[in-house]
């Protein structure tokens, strides 16, 4: 039985995906402590009264304050936001999982459900994917 990849054999990149790792951890660690500390109802409602000075708290990056004021996942995410804790701040903005999910994708949220019963019904990503793009 052949041995499984070394770490350095495995490829950095997936096509369409943010890939999370030591890199992303770092340039992320800011954003996902904040995200960590709305554990706190105390910490969720300072933040309500005060997402610039919040943020500040915690010094975010330009890149990552953006992204949260534009409320803009996908930016997140690009900042080394990880969507675990990210989910957390999702929750105060209002965001389901399907509304991050369509974010991700680029999809309405409608076309994101419809792809996500499309593969639940067997239909491939891809498949489903493109139908939701192009009806």
């Amino acid at each position: 039985m052949p041995h499984p990849a070394s770490p350095t054999e495995i490829p950095r990149a997936i096509p369409g995906t943010t890939l999370f790792d030591g890199d992303a951890a770092q340039k992320g660690y800011q954003l996902n402590a904040m995200c960590f500390s709305f554990n706190s109802a105390a910490n969720r409602a300072a933040f309500a009264a005060d997402e610039e000075a919040y943020c500040a708290r915690f010094a975010l990056t330009a890149e990552q304050r953006q992204a949260v004021a534009d409320r803009d996942v996908p930016g997140m995410i690009a900042a080394g936001g990880n969507i675990y804790y990210l989910a957390k701040l999702a929750g105060i903005l209002g965001l389901g999982v399907q509304d991050v999910g369509a974010l991700q994708t680029g999809l309405p949220v409608d076309a994101f459900k419809a792809m996500l019963l499309a593969q639940g019904r067997g239909q491939s990503y891809e498949q489903s994917i493109a139908e939701a793009r192009h009806g």
